[in-house]
């Protein structure tokens, strides 16, 4: 039988190793973990599966629909459209205003909502201000990333280390209780990226940055002659441009404005030949055919390979759309869900549960999308990763490392011991996904707490802002990794204005931290 201690550090050693090589998905990584650790004893078949029953999984799917309600329905690209109104088009002024909406929604709905919804928006705005997308891009996830310490909401990681911190003896962490550090941190990396981001950040052109479709409706009216009312995209309804490839089954079909196609669904608007409007024509290679009909069945249309969507509706569908009652509808449940969490009368779980599955029985959003909506992949990092954190726990490695940093950093200065847990979660976190850095380094962070006789409380928050700080590489987040093509960035154009961010989220947790919990 190997020893369950061995056993850990050898899986954990092998863990961080694959996930810095990055040619595994982190998913199946965290997969082999559970498996690892069950197969070699040192966890329990129950505790090997634990963590797919855990509340934050729950609470994560339940996230995951509630985020795409706001951005299917267009709550979150009008958000961005309002932005792009009102801020004028001075360079500060427009950066500003991103990075407090990116930090704003990242607080509602995670830092991958966020910046999934607001990448057009960048693109947009940096164009409007004359610049690249690399100016913009880069803070605006900075931003995502300290606006994630704003609310319980945030990141799960914040609703993990609330728990932990009750499992190790202290209280929940209250639902705006995380601005304390929150409010500073952003406004710290705001002023970072005013004033060093010009100087810092490329200015990379970049051709893979995504189309502004949010007056598509207009463009389409105005380049085919028609009345706007004949493109308008509503919720139910919608608009595409269809191009004729080579080799299509629909090649020589007689078509003409009016008619409907065969499934009857869809009835086409206007038909272009090199720019040339048609009445009526038997399709060639490259005509453009518009088609209007139900969202629905345009998606299934445009699935044809024997047609190409000039772009895709889904895309047009989430910024073109003006607010009809569905979206006020999923604000609305947004509101009320965060209402309910800041008071803290239910499991988080439940009411984010119960919220999305309210959106989807109210049609909100249909269950295909639902389904499309939840990251398995990550639900299945954090159920891995469960595993790992029980067994650092029980195997007695994380009294051993706790042992260890009070050796090195005690002294009598529970900062220095702060210091030592803080410099292992900045440094992991900016190689591996920061949720299981924090499920690895949470343990370790109570068992220093329990060895040194201090609270536990400044531990996990000081755990959760380093994690928070994942700002020196592309493959530290998600957020961080949906900007690299759209900004054509390199790997190391991240850390060179990751360093100053870093260097304060650092501070602020070693320094600030203790300050608002004490020891």
């Amino acid at each position: 039988m190997i020893d369950p201690l061995i056993a850990t550090f050898t899986i954990l050693a092998l863990a961080i190793v694959v996930f810095i090589w990055n040619k595994i998905p982190p998913a199946i990584v965290a997969l082999g973990v559970a498996l690892a650790l069950f197969s070699t004893g040192v966890v329990t078949f129950e505790q090997t599966i634990a963590g797919f029953g855990d509340p934050i999984v729950v609470y994560l799917a339940g996230l995951f629909v509630v985020s795409e309600a706001l951005d299917a329905t267009g709550v979150t690209a009008w958000a961005g459209q309002q932005l792009t109104r009102r801020v004028g088009e001075k360079r500060s002024a427009v950066l500003i205003a991103l990075m407090l909406l990116s930090a704003g929604l990242t607080a509602l709905i995670s830092v991958n909502g966020a910046v999934a919804a607001l990448i057009p928006v960048g693109v947009m705005l940096a164009t409007r201000t004359k610049q690249p997308p690399s100016q913009m891009l880069i803070p605006m996830v900075f931003a995502a990333h300290a606006g994630s310490m704003l609310t319980l909401l945030g990141t799960p990681i914040n609703l993990m280390v609330s728990d932990l911190a009750v499992e190790a003896g202290g209280r929940p962490f209250g639902f705006f209780e995380f601005a304390l550090v929150g409010v500073p941190l952003l406004l710290g990396v705001v002023l970072i990226c005013l004033f060093l981001g010009p100087k810092l950040l490329p200015w990379h052109s970049s051709e893979n940055a995504p189309r502004d479709l949010s007056r598509h409706a207009e463009t389409l009216a105005a380049d085919y002659s028609l009345e706007h009312s004949e493109t308008a995209v509503t919720y139910e309804t919608g608009i595409t441009e269809i191009v004729i490839p080579p080799r299509s089954q629909f090649l020589g079909d007689h078509v003409y404005p009016g008619m409907r196609t065969e499934s009857g669904e869809l009835v086409v608007v206007a038909i272009h030949r090199q720019g040339a409007a048609l009445a009526s024509a038997d399709l060639r290679v490259g005509d453009v055919v518009l088609l209007r009909g139900a969202w629905e069945s345009i998606d299934r249309r445009v699935a044809h390979p024997g047609l190409v969507a000039v772009d895709a509706p889904d895309q047009v569908r989430r910024q073109a759309v003006v607010l009809g009652p569905r979206a006020w509808f999923a604000a609305a449940v947004l509101v009320v869900m965060v209402a309910v969490l800041a008071t803290g009368v239910l499991p988080p779980a439940i009411v984010v549960m119960f919220a999305g599955g309210l959106l989807v029985a109210t049609r909100v959003i249909t269950v295909t999308q639902a389904q499309r909506s939840i990251s398995l992949p990550t639900l299945v990092i954090v159920a891995g990763m469960v595993p790992l954190s029980t067994a650092i726990q029980t195997s007695g490695a994380a009294d051993l490392i706790a042992q260890a940093l009070n050796s090195w950093f005690g002294g009598g200065s529970p900062h220095l011991l702060l210091l030592g847990v803080v410099l292992v979660v900045l440094i992991l976190g900016q190689f591996i996904s920061n949720l299981a850095t924090v499920l690895i380094v949470a343990p370790i962070a109570v068992a220093v707490a329990e060895t040194a006789h201090i609270s536990p409380l400044p531990m996990m928050m000081a755990i959760t802002v380093a994690g928070a700080a994942s700002f020196l590489t592309p493959v530290a987040t998600a957020g961080n990794l949906m900007v690299q093509e759209p900004g054509s960035y390199r790997f190391s154009d991240y850390w060179r204005l990751g360093l100053p961010c870093i260097a304060l989220f650092g501070f602020v947790a070693v320094l600030i931290v203790p300050l608002i919990w004490p020891f």
